[in-house]
């Protein structure tokens, strides 16, 4: 009842004030016309009008009508900078508190408890910075403060804070709109407004947001480096911890633009692509994608026959391959380009100082003005009973665990239905491998639309890969030197034998050790960073899977560029890592490309989509090398030929995506690919097909029946 009651009240108030047209009395004319008056009155009864403007101001503020900026332009104009600039202070802080308590008391309590789950991380981020979050919008009037006064309501914001929080953070723009008010109350005549009084209140304004901003940066940033002592000098202008794509890339732009940088790696330069990921993978795809087409030979009219090898001779020229490759990543060449390369444990120790124990036994003490945490992730071992009595390889370990072996594993089981569980999966059963694929959930390459997930496990399966979704990995166990995994599906349970087993089930950032929590810098799955890959110091960054949200190579190259140039020249400007064309692919045959949105995306996010779609089989290209098989499929904005995601599945669907890749980035539509000649016979006619696809869909149709009368006319 005391909540209708109020909001009763509330109601009256504010409709009376429309209704009855009071809002004439706030506006800049009306005040220019009573300020005569006003000053009259002011004159015989100064604390009376002070106290009756006061008043008014809180019942404007409290129910967030329109009207207080010329409330305060004529606070200033009555009683000058001073007096005016206390009584706005303190009416705008009561009204906006008044606001605050009402929406507290009518609304927050139903809020709470209907969206208590979903609040629960605003709840605890207002419990432990609430103050500093509500300073943060007062001092920067971006977000209207009626709503600022009305969410905060709705919080556990104590009052008190709220109360003491608006007053001050509300004082600077306070001063800025009253001085304007002291100058306004002056103006006489046009010429008036070239009066260098009036003109710096109009700069005053104008500049307020970006000295607000700047305030509260530097007032941030003493308070998260209030217990740091500041170096006097630095050893460096940068650091970076990790020596994988992220750190290569951010140590590469630093040594470029002539910055003293130190690159630290604990183990091998390159990081998991060279070493472990995306080379020595590739490398044994090639490999396998070789014996599968001696296999069918026939296919193309020779004589098809049984892939004869030596795995140790497969496995020795994947370690080759890294070999060739690795210069390109190496301590020499980093350093040739003037980059110190250690090799060691980095640890931070504060804001500027790192602490290195270097493979040699001894220690290291750096300091540096920016530091970037490029650490990588490493792959993910499920809790999983038996593991480690039974032994396994994960995606890190298997090139060093396989290449002892004198053939492939005969029975291999793999964990997991992503990216790396399917490629790797494929390639060893087509190199001799009874593969098992186990997948929890229902489909494997979930990120992917339902029919690309098909297509992969029709592509496994045909090489002799047996998929297992829905089927839940129970225990591993040992009986009679043989070994067994125990997998579960609607409630029954089976055993699966094998030789070895690939864990592939994902893979987590690298987050430990390296004194993240000691400095409070917050992690949940990755290092938390703002747009700027900034960590909660403004001169700590993170790049790379570290980081997230993506785990690949060329998100982490990307993310580098970003934190070398913030890193080195954020004092002069910053700029935010941009995330809007994302392209990936996983290599496994076909292969299966992706940039932007797919339709289950599409459909998640409640966007409206057009799809158009080219089945390469037709293409005669992939006729031709026997590659007649998948699709380009185009997701558009309905009506127009803006391209919102493609997603390719094929032979080099990495390679062909490029071209969507560029037009999505430099906002080509399907009309410019049609219309750039494409070489023939090409795989690459694929996409300027698929845009003809979108052509013929939105040909117009009307044009096309007033040609058609047209050239029968023409005919006689």
């Amino acid at each position: 009842m005391k909540r209708a009651l109020l909001v009763m009240l509330i109601l009256v108030l504010v409709v009376s004030f429309f209704a009855f047209d009071l809002e004439r009395f706030l506006t800049l004319e009306s005040l220019k016309q009573s300020q005569h008056d006003f000053t009259a009155f002011k004159a015989q009864s100064p604390w009376l009008v002070a106290a009756v403007g006061f008043v008014l101001y809180v019942i404007v503020a409290a129910l967030s009508l329109p009207g207080a900026l010329v409330m305060t332009l004529a606070m200033g104009a009555l009683f000058g900078l001073l007096m005016g600039t206390l009584l706005v202070s303190f009416a705008s802080s009561i009204g906006a508190t008044l606001a605050f308590l009402a929406s507290r008391f009518v609304l927050r309590d139903t809020v709470q408890q209907r969206f208590g789950d979903k609040l629960k991380a605003i709840n605890d981020g207002v419990a432990k910075d609430g103050a500093w979050y509500l300073f943060t919008l007062r001092l920067i009037p971006v977000f209207p403060f009626f709503l600022v006064n009305l969410l905060m309501g709705l919080t556990p914001m104590r009052t008190r804070t709220f109360y003491w929080v608006s007053q001050v953070g509300m004082l600077a723009g306070t001063l800025v709109f009253v001085n304007a008010g002291t100058q306004l109350a002056q103006l006489q005549s046009l010429a008036g407004i070239l009066s260098p009084g009036l003109l710096f209140s109009f700069v005053l304004l104008g500049v307020f947001p970006i000295i607000a901003k700047k305030i509260t940066t530097w007032l941030q940033r003493r308070r998260i480096y209030a217990k740091w002592n500041l170096p006097a000098r630095f050893d460096r202008n940068l650091i970076v911890i990790g020596g994988g794509a992220g750190g290569l890339v951010s140590a590469y732009i630093a040594s470029t633009v002539k910055a003293k940088v130190t690159l630290i790696e604990a183990n091998k330069m390159g990081g998991d692509c060279l070493n472990y990921g995306c080379v020595p993978s590739k490398a044994l795809i090639r490999s396998a994608k070789l014996a599968h087409q001696i296999r069918h030979a026939d296919y193309y009219g020779l004589e098809a026959n049984e892939a004869k090898f030596s795995f140790q001779k497969v496995m020795a020229r994947v370690h080759e391959v890294i070999r060739t490759v690795a210069p390109h990543d190496s301590e020499e060449r980093y350093t040739d380009l003037g980059v110190e390369v250690l090799q060691g444990y980095a640890r931070i120790t504060d804001p500027w100082t790192v602490e290195i124990k270097l493979n040699d036994g001894t220690t290291q003490v750096l300091t540096t003005r920016s530091i970037i945490i490029a650490t990588g992730a490493r792959p993910f071992v499920p809790p999983l009973p038996g593991l480690d009595e039974v032994g396994y390889v994960t995606s890190e370990t298997l090139w060093e665990t396989f290449a002892k072996l004198d053939t492939a594993p005969a029975r291999l089981v793999v964990l997991g239905g992503g990216p790396i569980g399917c490629e790797l999966a494929q390639s060893f059963a087509r190199l001799g491998s009874h593969v098992t694929q186990i997948e929890k959930g229902s489909r494997i390459m979930v990120r992917e639309d339902s029919e690309v997930s098909e297509l992969a496990r029709a592509s496994l399966t045909a090489d002799g890969v047996g998929v297992l979704t829905d089927h839940k990995a129970v225990r591993c166990e040992q009986e009679d030197g043989h070994k067994y995994i125990v997998v579960e599906q609607d409630g029954k349970s089976r055993r699966i034998e094998f030789d070895a087993l690939l864990c592939a089930v994902g893979r987590v950032a690298r987050l430990t050790g390296y004194g993240l929590e000691e400095l409070g810098i917050e992690t949940q799955r990755t290092v938390v960073t703002n747009d700027y890959l900034e960590t909660i110091y403004p001169n700590i960054f993170a790049a790379g899977d570290v980081a997230g949200p993506y785990q690949f190579t060329h998100i982490a190259a990307h993310q580098g560029w970003y934190t070398a140039v913030n890193a080195l020249f954020g004092d002069f400007w910053k700029f935010k890592v941009d995330y809007s064309v994302i392209p990936w692919s996983t290599f496994m045959d076909p292969e299966i490309a992706r940039v932007g949105l797919n339709e289950q995306e599409a459909r998640e996010q409640g966007i409206p989509y057009e799809l158009v779609k080219y089945g390469i089989d037709d293409l005669d290209r992939a006729i031709v090398d026997g590659t007649a098989y998948g699709f380009v499929k185009v997701l558009t904005v309905p009506g127009k030929d803006k391209i919102l995601g493609a997603t390719i599945v094929g032979e080099h669907a990495g390679d062909l995506l490029i071209e969507f890749v560029l037009a999505m980035k430099y906002g080509l539509g399907l009309n410019k690919i049609l219309s750039t000649i494409h070489i023939y016979p090409t795989l690459a006619e694929a996409n300027k097909y698929a845009a003809g696809e979108w052509k013929r869909a939105h040909a117009p149709q009307k044009v096309l029946a007033w040609l058609k009368r047209y050239h029968a006319w023409k005919r006689g």
